[in-house]
This record gives C-alpha cells, structure tokens and sequence, in this order.
C-alpha cells in the first residue's frame, strides 16, 4: 500500500492516517472472534455506513431542490445512489446501538436494503442476531464506525469509507495468513499491474477477482489521470460466495458498476462471461492449483491441453480467450511457470512465445503476499504488438528483474515502494515508446529487451534473470594493479588479527581448565 499523504485538514477522523487508530480500536473489540468472521461484521457495517451517507448526501441535495421529491426512490437511483428504507438509516441503527435488540435491528436493515436495491440483493451479510456474537461489543463497533468521515466537507464521507475498507481488507489478509491470499491481493502488486496496463477506457476482466481490488485500483488509476470512471466497464467472476460479496459491497463503496455475472461460480468448470473479448484482463489467479476443473476438450486450450495437476496454463490460456484483438492482460503466476517444462508446460509456453504474446516479464521480490511465500511474477501479455498506437515491439519481449527490490514493513511482509513502482512501469513504458515516456535504454541486471531468437536459445525459459545479465558494478576509478595490492595487504592484516584472537581464546581455555 502507498504511503498516504497528509491532510491538510486536522481534529477529524477523516484525517489520512486514522484507518490504523481505527484497526487497532476494532480489533479491540474482536475479543475471541475468529478473523475471518469478524471481517464480515465489520465490513458490513462500514458498507451500511457508506450506503447512509451516501444516500442523506443526495436527500440534502433533493431537499434544496423545489422540482425534487426526497423521498422518491427514483431520483436516487438516477444518479446512481442506493435507495434506503428508513428502518437502514445509519441514524436509526446507532440510535439502538446499545439495545439487547441491535443484532436484529442490523439484520433487518441488511435485509431492507436488500428488498430496495437489486444490485446488493444476496450480498449483504445478515446473522448478526447469532447467540454468539456479543451485542455489546457489536454496539461500541458501531460507535466506533459512527465517527468515519463525519463533520470533513473536503474529504467526502464515501471516500473515506472507501479507503476504511480497502484498509481493512489488508489487515484482515495479513490476520488470517494462508486464508486471507483467497480474497486479497497486496495493494503493491495490483497497482504495478495496473499502471502498466494503464486502462484508460474500455472493457476490464477479472476472472479470479476475490474482493474485487483489481478493480478499485483501476477505477483509482482512471480518476487520477483525468478520465471519466464511465469509460471502463467491469467484469468479473468469483468461485467463492463468501469472498463475491466483498467484491460487490467494495465496489459499490467506490460507486463502481460490475457484472459479476448471476451467481459465484468456478470460471473453469462455468465461464460466465463466455462471448467477452476484454480490452484489459487483470488477474492474480490462484498458484499452482491441482484441484481444477478439466475438461481436455475445452476450445480454450489452443495453444496446449493445460495439466490436470496444475492450473497454470488453464489460467494463462483461458486469458488469451478473452482477449480483445488490441487487447493486453497483466497477471501474477507462480516463479515455476516462467520455466517449468513438465506434463507439457514447456511446450504450452513455447506455443504462446512463437505466437508473439508474451510483451513483458518481471520477475518479483519474495514476501509481498500474506497468503504464500512462494516466489511469484508478473506476466503482460499483448494481442498486437503492432498496433499503430505505440512503437512496434513485433518479436520482442521485455525482461524487468525487480528481486532486488521492495522494503520490508513487519518481519515477514515487504511492499514495493512508490519509487519501486515507479521504476518498474516506467521502464516498460519506455521500451513500449508511449507518450511522454523516457527513452529506452537496457540496463544491466534490471532491465533488458529480447527477441525471439535469444528465448528460444534459452529453451522458451522466461526468467528475467537469464535476460537481464549481472548489475554493473561503478568503477571507482581506482587502477586495477593498486586496488589488488590494497586488498591483499588488507587481507593479510586481517589474517594476522585473525591469528592474534585465536591465540588469546585458545590461552583462555586452557586458564578456566586450570581454574577446574
């Protein structure tokens, strides 16, 4: 996750950097709750927050204009608001926020968003009336989620919730380990991914897209350049119930329209979005995975029938389907798959090289993901390499090794850095000949532009290391003759300290035997 930038504004918790202070507060309130069921009590009602506020923003709107009725439901579906029911209001829930009562005055507003809103209808989550869930913590969490974005006119309260919630996706990952990589991708990854697709406009695809940030981060990207959040439009598919709920809760959050199509389903055993050509597909697909539908007859697998113990190629192919004949695809894959060459592997990889789709590897460090510690990297693949809006890379791939990058921020998880992101994208920008992009140059042990004819000298083996060589050392400038003769005299006057330390321990020894 980026470094968030100060606020100008101050004394609200809509300042930038209160979503901690906020973790730490409700995680207090978690007691003996397991994670991955606490994430859903809080999530949702951080979503019945934003849905309130969002909704009494457009009623103060409505309620100063003469011609409009607040309280039609029409006229805030038009612009593109959820209508809530008065028993849903944020108000009316903290109001019976100390109630024995509370967990069914939440279930029942989840419900009644439900009946009003077509979009949310089976998403919201609805057991808060379980015997086990304490009514009393469940009232100071909703206190405490009360207090996101009031009284903060710059910052409008949607917006922080948006940024609550996405925030709270990762602490929740980074909580429940192993299982938290099923529903989030780091913050890190999706934004190099997405700022090297740069999708500006047209039709975006996830087929894997768990709670949906692929997609957040895309929205954020065309915002920030000047676009219009209408130019895109999403797709997306998700196996798991569970985790499509957040994807849909996190995109309306953002105000996002997606068709997650009718229901969660496998996208390998039931592709939803079959006659789809994506102008953009962006995936983080799960690793390695032996436990996939195959069918060998599949009309996806033109460049080889994919392993039954390994869905990798499954993923990269099923891909390649759906994309647009201009189309590009960014996605994360296990380190083995840039050279296995078992059950066939080698040979699916060799097809889809020599079909020229392969624009750009980058190879990335360990530790980014809380769910693995399995080396991963990051595929781009392009449908036209030559397609008259960039410089032609028609036969050529670039290698990016980024291994050495990224910083760690707790013992066990590193995050590549703005500077980092920055350095990557930027260098593929350059090779690709976009607007305003630098000049490309190679560079040593970073960075470095191919062809066809040297992957296949390397057996169709897309490791970046193989590519890119060994970083340039700087010359110091000292000659060669006097540095060696400095180092070995350095050497030898170690070796002689070295001497002089293993003489006083060996006398000490022998001084404690004697003391015996």
């Amino acid at each position: 996750m980026a470094r968030p930038k100060k606020a100008e504004k101050t004394g609200s918790t809509a300042n930038i950097g209160f979503e901690a202070k906020l973790w730490q507060a409700a995680d207090k309130l978690r007691n003996n709750m397991d994670a991955g069921e606490y994430k859903h009590v809080v999530l949702g009602l951080i979503f019945l927050k934003y849905i309130s506020d969002s909704f009494e923003e457009q009623r103060k709107k409505l309620e100063s204009d003469n011609s409009a009725d607040p309280e039609d439901k029409d006229e805030y579906l038009a612009g593109n608001v959820f209508w809530v029911p008065k028993t849903a209001r944020w108000s009316h829930i903290q109001a019976q926020a100390r109630q024995a009562t509370i967990g069914k005055v939440i279930d029942d507003a989840m419900a009644a968003l439900e009946k009003d809103n077509d979009r949310l209808k089976g998403v919201l989550p609805k057991d808060f009336a379980r015997p086990g869930l304490d009514k009393q913590r469940l009232g100071e969490l909703i206190d405490l989620v009360g207090t996101i974005g009031l009284g903060d006119a710059e910052n409008r309260s949607k917006d922080v919730l948006g940024r609550v919630y996405e925030y709270f996706l990762t602490q929740f990952a980074s909580a429940e380990g192993k299982n938290g990589g099923q529903f989030y991708t780091p913050s890190c990854i999706v934004r190099t991914i997405v700022e090297m697709l740069a999708p500006y406009k047209g039709r975006i695809y996830d087929p894997a897209c768990g709670s949906g940030g692929m997609f957040v981060q895309s929205e954020k990207f065309v915002r920030s350049h000047g676009g219009k959040i209408g130019d895109i439009s999403v797709y997306g598919q998700e196996s798991n119930h569970t985790t499509r709920r957040l994807a849909v809760m996190n995109l309306a959050i953002r105000g996002i329209e997606a068709n997650f199509g009718p229901k969660n389903e496998d996208t390998f055993r039931d592709d939803l979005h079959k006659d789809l050509k994506a102008d953009f597909i962006i995936a983080n697909p799960p690793f390695n995975d032996s436990d996939w539908a195959l069918d060998p007859q599949d009309v996806r697998w033109k460049y080889g029938i994919p392993s039954k113990g390994n869905a990798n190629f499954g993923w990269v192919q099923h891909f390649i389907h759906h994309l647009a004949p201009g189309g590009f695809a960014g996605f994360v894959l296990a380190n083995g798959a840039m050279s296995s060459g078992q059950n066939g592997e080698g040979e699916i990889r060799q097809a889809i090289v020599e079909a020229d789709l392969v624009d750009c590897m980058v190879a990335l460090p360990g530790q980014l993901f809380y769910s693995t510690q399995i080396p991963v990297c990051l595929w781009f693949l392009a449908r036209n390499k030559a397609d008259g809006k960039r410089r032609s890379r028609k036969g050529e791939t670039l290698f990016i090794d980024a291994r050495k990058m990224g910083t760690l921020v707790d013992r066990v998880h590193r995050e590549l850095m703005d500077d980092d992101i920055a350095k990557i994208v930027g260098a593929y920008h350059s090779w690709r000949g976009d607007k305003g992009a630098a000049r490309y140059e190679d560079v040593a042990g970073f960075c470095k532009g191919s062809n066809l004819e040297e992957i296949k000298k390397h057996g169709y083996v897309l490791t970046p290391g193989r590519y890119v060589g060994a970083e340039d050392l700087e010359d110091d400038g000292e000659p060669h003759d006097a540095k060696m003769k400095r180092l070995v005299a350095e050497l030898n006057a170690q070796f002689a300290e070295s001497a002089k330390l293993e003489q006083l321990i060996r006398t000490n020894i022998k001084r404690l035997g004697h003391a015996e």
